[in-house]
C-alpha cells in the first residue's frame, strides 16, 4: 500500500510539473525578425507583390534560377492551376515581363553587361 502511495503522489507531482511547464511555453511568443527583402522596382513589381508575395518571401523569388520566359510561365502557370493562386488571366503577361526583366535569363544577361 505504501507502494502505490508513493507512485500516486509521484505521478500527481509530475503531472503538475509537466502542466506547468506546457502554460509556460504556451504563453512565451516567439518573435522573428523583420521581412528585409524586397522585390526590385519597376513595371510589374506591384503585380510580383499582390500575387506572388502572398505564399513566396522575395528572397525565395529572387534566389531561384534564371529561368527563360517558357519557364517563368511554366511556373506561374503551375502557381495558378496546382496551388490555387488567385490571378487574373490578362495579369499573367505584364508580370512574365517583370520576371523575366528582373529575375529571368534577360535580367542576368542585362546585368552581366553593366559596368561595375
Amino acid at each position: 500500500m505504501l507502494l502505490v502511495r508513493r507512485t500516486f503522489w509521484f505521478v500527481l507531482s509530475m503531472s503538475w510539473l509537466i502542466a506547468g511547464v506546457w502554460v509556460q511555453a504556451a504563453d512565451s511568443k516567439l518573435m522573428l525578425p523583420p521581412e528585409t527583402a524586397k522585390l526590385k522596382e519597376g513595371p510589374g513589381a506591384e503585380l510580383a507583390t499582390a500575387n506572388c508575395l502572398l505564399c513566396h518571401s522575395a528572397d525565395y523569388i529572387s534566389t531561384q534560377p534564371r529561368l527563360s520566359r517558357a519557364g517563368w510561365k511554366a511556373s506561374v502557370e503551375k502557381m495558378r492551376q496546382k496551388y490555387g493562386a488567385p490571378m487574373a488571366p490578362d495579369k499573367i503577361e505584364p508580370l512574365l515581363d517583370y520576371l523575366v526583366k528582373n529575375y529571368g535569363q534577360d535580367g542576368l544577361t542585362n546585368r552581366s553587361a553593366r559596368p561595375k
